[in-house]
């Protein structure tokens, strides 16, 4: 922000430069347009602010467009303590703004009057704006560390991730012919579902508000909403004539309280954090369960380049419309992060989870593993993060009708993918992000077999 006051303070240096002959405020006196810019740049050094406005108010009656005049107008306003009025001025000048360097300072502008009224959100979607028109790296790091810098600040919090992605498999389906069971075909029972070639479009929103915040904690209400919705390929027709759309559309809503705090000598950076989340999640446009989440982790800084995090999760499902989904849940788990001498991140991250539920089909046991590596250098206009994992997960009775006999039930699920991230292709600091997924899960079941190959095309932010 520290540009904003070097540009009120080069504005009133520009009107010295021009200074016509001094004009008293009891004189009658017409001034030419050039002679009037002048005169109101100096009276603004001076520090007659009234006389300043009142000279920019002219300039402006005779061309609106004069976006010199609404600086002028903006930086008295704000000398007199007015940032609300200093704001509405900036945003006229932004209006006006011929090149892409003037929008840039008139929304950086905008930003500090925005903050200087304690409004940091406001001020943060000026920072979005001005992102629009830098194309300069060093500008844009500056613009980054000043949004981080207002993120600290504001007790609100945003985040939105958008993803689109046609998939040989929206639906989990199996990818079997037939209904085998260890190997054995169970004729009189059909396969419950293929899978569905579709297009799958999600929608993760979060927002937060903290609470109360001191050197060593922060305590945060957040919210999140998760949509996921569904559309069919016209060739599914002829696998499941019957369905639709809406049958595999997914909603999941939640409240948390969050707090975090420092933990162990400040020179090694611990943390930990504690969460409460109360969910309600909805599938096929009916109510699928309710749930209650703890959950604590705790981080470990190893020097300066590494992460090492531990965390634990005990989940209550409740009212649920299947008794599989009725369910207790234990989860551990490891996460490693470290970024390497080249630059370059590598992370690994391990889950274990054991699941009790009122039926027999919805308890299991799953341990599963990722790793990730992130290139530091980009890939012609891409930076580029590729990742693989593993799970397995076991059902120590499981059955598909009370003909059947129960027998065990062991998935396992193997998948890459490839992150290409466009920095250069941004828009208000938000750039395209495409993902190539393919995996692979094989089950006793054949129900449960399954594979899917998707291309996505989502937005992040780039600070």
């Amino acid at each position: 922000m520290r540009c904003a006051t070097s540009l009120i303070r080069n504005l009133a240096l520009a009107g010295c430069l021009f200074l016509a002959p001094a004009v008293s405020r009891g004189e009658d006196t017409s001034l030419s347009l050039p002679q009037a810019r002048a005169v109101a740049g100096a009276a603004l050094e001076r520090g007659d602010y009234a006389l300043a406005i009142r000279l920019a108010r002219g300039l402006i009656e005779a061309d609106p467009r004069d976006t010199g005049a609404w600086y002028v107008v903006a930086a008295a306003q704000m000398r007199q303590g007015n940032p609300r009025a200093a704001r509405a001025a900036v945003t006229r000048a932004y209006r006006f703004a011929q090149t892409p360097a003037d929008k840039t300072r008139s929304a950086e502008l905008a930003a500090r009057f925005a903050l200087e009224e304690n409004r940091p959100t406001m001020a943060q979607a000026w920072l979005r704006r001005a992102a629009i028109h830098i194309d300069d790296p060093d500008q844009e790091t500056r613009l980054a560390r000043d949004y981080q810098a207002l993120r600290r600040i504001n007790p609100f919090s945003f985040s939105l991730r958008t993803e689109v992605r046609p998939s040989d498999n929206v639906n989990s389906g199996s990818s079997a012919v037939y209904n085998v069971i260890d190997d054995v075909i169970a004729p009189d029972y059909p396969l419950a579902s293929q899978a569905l070639e579709g297009t799958v479009a999600t929608l993760d929103a979060t927002a937060g508000y903290r609470l109360r915040a001191s050197p060593t904690s922060a305590t945060t209400l957040n919210g999140r909403l998760y949509v996921q919705r569904v559309s069919l390929a016209s060739s599914t027709a002829a696998k499941a004539p019957l369905a639709r759309d809406s049958d595999y559309g997914s909603t999941y809503v939640e409240v948390s309280l969050n707090h975090a705090f420092a933990v162990g000598e400040p020179e090694k950076k611990g943390s930990a954090a504690v969460d409460v989340a109360l969910g309600e999640s909805w599938y096929g446009g009916e109510r699928n369960f309710r749930t209650l989440q703890i959950s604590g982790e705790r981080n470990w800084r190893l020097g300066a380049s590494s992460l090492f995090q531990l965390n634990a999760r005990v989940e209550h499902r409740f009212d649920a419309r299947q008794p599989t989904n009725d369910a207790d849940g234990l989860g551990l788990g490891m996460f490693y992060a470290r970024k390497l001498a080249n630059g370059d991140g590598l992370s690994v991250s391990l889950a274990l989870r054991d699941t009790e539920a009122a039926n027999f089909n919805g308890t299991y046991s799953s341990a599963s593993v990722r790793t990730s590596y992130a290139l530091a250098k980009p890939v012609g206009p891409a930076r580029i993060t590729a990742a693989v994992g593993a799970e397995y997960a076991d059902y120590p009775m499981f059955r598909l009708s009370r003909v059947i006999p129960p027998t065990r039930r062991e998935d396992r699920s193997y998948y890459g993918e490839v992150s290409l991230f466009f920095p250069d292709f941004d828009y208000a600091g938000f750039a395209p992000n495409l993902r190539l997924r393919a995996g692979r899960k094989t089950s006793n079941f054949s129900q449960y077999t399954s594979r899917e190959i998707s291309l996505s095309l989502g937005v992040q932010s780039k600070f």
